[in-house]
């Protein structure tokens, strides 16, 4: 499946962190590395994806990361369906999707069983655009 999706990272004091994270790596369970963005109080990395199975698993790696300040943590993630950024950040230990004002992620059913795919990531939709939301749940 193609899915285009860019991450972008915010976090205070992580340049040691996200080192390694911009160097290419087969080891990683994605593909890719993600480009520095911007320098000063929080830094600021990017990486764009152009197919779903190139960032699976990228969430796990970052919430695994040795963070010297976890609350800062913000990951912003953009697939090319959504309407918006969806922003996660580190609670407990976890990255978790924070809900946004306004906004419902959407899942759709799988047409043979009925389930939602649990690594879908589903789309991020503003609820109060006048065009409509998807059907489903």
């Amino acid at each position: 499946m193609s899915r285009f999706a860019e991450v972008i990272v915010l976090a205070s004091s992580a340049e040691e962190v996200m080192e390694p994270l911009t160097q290419p790596d087969p080891a990683r369970k994605w593909h890719g590395q993600f480009a520095d963005i911007g320098h000063g109080m929080f830094g600021g990395w990017a990486i764009e994806f152009t197919r779903r199975s190139n960032w699976v698993g990228l969430l796990e790696d970052l919430e695994s990361q040795p963070w010297p300040s976890p609350h800062s943590v913000q990951v912003l993630i953009h697939d090319e369906e959504d309407d918006c950024f969806g922003l996660w950040m580190m609670h407990d230990g976890r990255l978790v999707e924070v809900p946004l004002p306004r906004t419902s992620r959407y899942f759709w059913r799988n047409h043979y069983t009925g389930e939602v795919d649990p690594d879908c990531p589903g789309i991020l939709m503003r609820t109060d655009k006048s065009d409509g939301l998807p059907e489903g749940d």
